[in-house]
């Protein structure tokens, strides 16, 4: 994770005050989630700039269970390393500017494939595992951790984890700060942990707000919304929940914590808007990737799209893009 000098998030004690306090007003996330891409317009020069910001931010994502190594290898890694088809790079005058995504999120058992690649193409694009049973999170925790750990000796910097619901979902915040802990535990200094909530399964945005803090109190790096398998992932409401929630305990805390939407984010006006939000409520540290992250699989396609329109007034059709 490009995290440069930034101070990780070690994690506090376990403030169950402090979560039980926590209360969302639904009318009032739902009208500020509703207005915000009313807000914003970005056009020309300003849009591209933007989209390439949104670039450096995206996780690269394949986790089908038809993923083989020359998927991964040749399709995705290449891609991420060169995620712009240069004459476009070119004609927007960022010859020699360094461009790559944020990372590459795969299974463990495809990260070694994809250490293989990066060191071939000579790339340093980190590389993320998801881990901890996901995407459901229903083993014993001995072996989450076990994966977390076999993860890392593969070669992954980032460990994408995913939360046991059904504790959320008793209030049980102690089981769920020991869990998280436990995770951020196993992961070390070398790996980077980010919490997937799967917010579409816990049922209330309070219950949401509850379970970032907790996840954060026990040291996660990053919460993320969803596994993108879920039948409703990244929304508005719930990024502004969260984003609130990150809000909160920097204050408290002096900690920054990074967020990460994830599922269903595929156009690149949407990347806009997602930038939006983060730079409104948490500041421009908040757009860049050591902070911000967006799990996707076809998103890159359509920004490059974008960026071709911007230099050359037309659309491409989707064979002159590259494949990601």
């Amino acid at each position: 994770m490009a995290a440069g000098s930034r101070e990780r998030n070690p994690g506090i004690p376990l403030d169950l005050g402090w979560v039980e306090s926590c209360v969302v007003n639904l009318p009032a996330a739902n009208r500020r989630a509703a207005t915000h891409k009313t807000r914003r317009s970005i056009k020309k020069e300003w849009q591209a700039a933007w989209l390439l910001r949104a670039v450096t931010c995206i996780d690269l994502t394949t986790l089908d269970g038809d993923d083989t190594p020359s998927k991964v290898v040749d399709r995705l890694c290449h891609k991420a390393s060169t995620p712009v088809r240069q004459d476009i790079i070119t004609q927007l005058g960022m010859d020699g500017v360094p461009l790559s995504v944020g990372a590459v999120c795969v299974y463990p058992e495809r990260v070694p494939d994809a250490i293989r690649s990066m060191n071939t193409i000579n790339s340093q694009v980190p590389i993320a595992s998801v881990a901890a049973g996901f995407p459901a999170g229903q083993i014993p925790l001995d072996q989450r951790l076990q994966e977390i750990k076999r993860a890392i000796e593969y070669g992954a910097t980032e460990i994408d984890i995913v939360i046991s619901r059904t504790l959320v979902l008793k209030s049980d915040w102690a089981l769920l700060y020991e869990e998280v802990k436990a995770c951020r535990e196993a992961c070390g200094e070398g790996a980077h942990l980010k919490t997937i909530l799967g917010t579409g399964h816990l049922g209330t945005l309070t219950n949401v707000y509850k379970a970032s803090v907790v996840c954060m109190m026990a040291g996660s790096d990053f919460i993320k919304t969803s596994t993108g398998k879920e039948a409703v992932n990244a929304t508005f409401p719930v990024a502004l929940t969260m984003i609130r929630a990150i809000r909160e305990y920097h204050t408290r805390t002096g900690y920054k914590v990074g967020f990460k939407p994830a599922g269903g984010i595929r156009a690149a006006k949407d990347a806009l808007s997602w930038l939006a939000l983060m730079k409104e409520e948490l500041g421009d540290d908040w757009t860049k990737p050591d902070l911000f992250r967006i799990g996707a699989s076809s998103l890159l396609g359509d920004i490059e799209r974008q960026l071709y329109h911007h230099v050359t007034g037309r659309y491409a059709a989707i064979h002159e893009m590259p494949l990601s």
